[in-house]
């Protein structure tokens, strides 16, 4: 069958803490089996959180003891792959019979990455991709992951990889997921600007692959947030935008804004290949002898024994 159902999930991390906001996704069990979603994607850093507005104590050349309380406590949130909520996310894949991609911060010893999951339909979790490159002051508390974690993986959606936030703004990662056959372009992200739709919907038609990205939404802060930092009441702090696009960059389904909720469409994967009849950019359109790209795949730990 080359007809799927694929969707996103927009919801954001709970501010009490990763136990609270795994229930909320959990909850969302009975919406996910209604869909009968072949593949669902959830937003960037949804299990540990996005600290969208923290400082961490930071400024260049100083660091605080309060500051370092605050990594202390957000590292507390996040994750290790073999813990309970993988567990749980694997189990929940295998009751909807869908294949889930899920942003995560993961813990490896005192270092965290932002990382994003991909589990089968049958719960087996597949593979996982770390953000190459975190953005701005996301290298406080990220560190970079390396190129033994950019998988395209076969699941029963179709193949499907997994690119995070900005990370979809490096030209040669794109390159690299076109080749290795990406038919389902999955974008976990915290990104809710206007400008966003735009590079979602070019990022599928660059590529002629289906597109998901899914985006956090954060409720408009409580008032003493407000009053501190200035931000305006009605706003949210991160008002969502999940969107599903075609391989000719049409929008399927979203954006969706400032409210939580599941969103999906039907595709027809032969889609692809009528897309790129004119336009494939790593088959007849690529000139590779002109152009190179050389991607280095090792794992690249911090220290080896030999």
């Amino acid at each position: 069958m080359r007809h799927k159902i694929i969707a996103a999930l927009q919801i954001g991390s709970d501010s009490t803490g990763t136990s609270a906001t795994l229930d909320k996704i959990l909850a969302y069990a009975p919406a996910i089996k209604q869909a009968n979603c072949d593949l669902l994607v959830m937003p960037e850093a949804l299990l540990g959180g996005y600290p969208k507005g923290a400082g961490f104590g930071t400024r260049v050349g100083y660091r605080t003891a309060e500051g370092r309380e605050e990594f202390l406590k957000y590292w507390q949130q996040a994750i290790d792959l073999d813990g309970p909520e993988v567990n749980s996310l694997s189990e929940l894949a295998k009751i909807c019979n869908t294949a889930i991609v899920i942003g995560v911060i993961e813990r490896s010893g005192a270092t965290l990455f932002c990382t994003a999951l991909l589990i089968s339909n049958s719960g087996e979790l597949l593979a996982k991709h770390r953000k190459l490159m975190p953005t701005a002051s996301e290298r406080l508390i990220w560190g970079q992951g390396d190129g033994s974690t950019l998988p395209v993986v076969d699941t029963a959606a179709g193949r499907i990889g997994a690119v995070i936030c900005w990370e979809n703004y490096m030209p040669l990662l794109r390159t690299t997921m076109y080749a290795k056959g990406l038919e389902i372009w999955c974008a976990p992200t915290v990104d809710d600007r206007d400008i966003w739709q735009t590079s979602m919907s070019f990022i599928a038609y660059e590529g002629r692959n289906f597109l998901v990205s899914a985006c956090q939404y954060q409720a408009p802060p409580v008032k003493t947030f407000c009053r501190d930092h200035g931000w305006p009441e009605d706003k949210p702090l991160i008002r969502g935008g999940s969107v599903i696009v075609s391989p000719m960059g049409e929008v399927l389904a979203g954006p969706l804004y400032n409210e939580e909720g599941l969103i999906a469409a039907k595709i027809d994967l032969d889609d692809i290949i009528k897309a790129r009849y004119d336009m494939d950019p790593v088959g007849h359109y690529s000139r590779p002898d002109i152009f190179k790209l050389s991607v280095d795949e090792q794992e690249r730990p911090p220290l080896s024994f030999v």
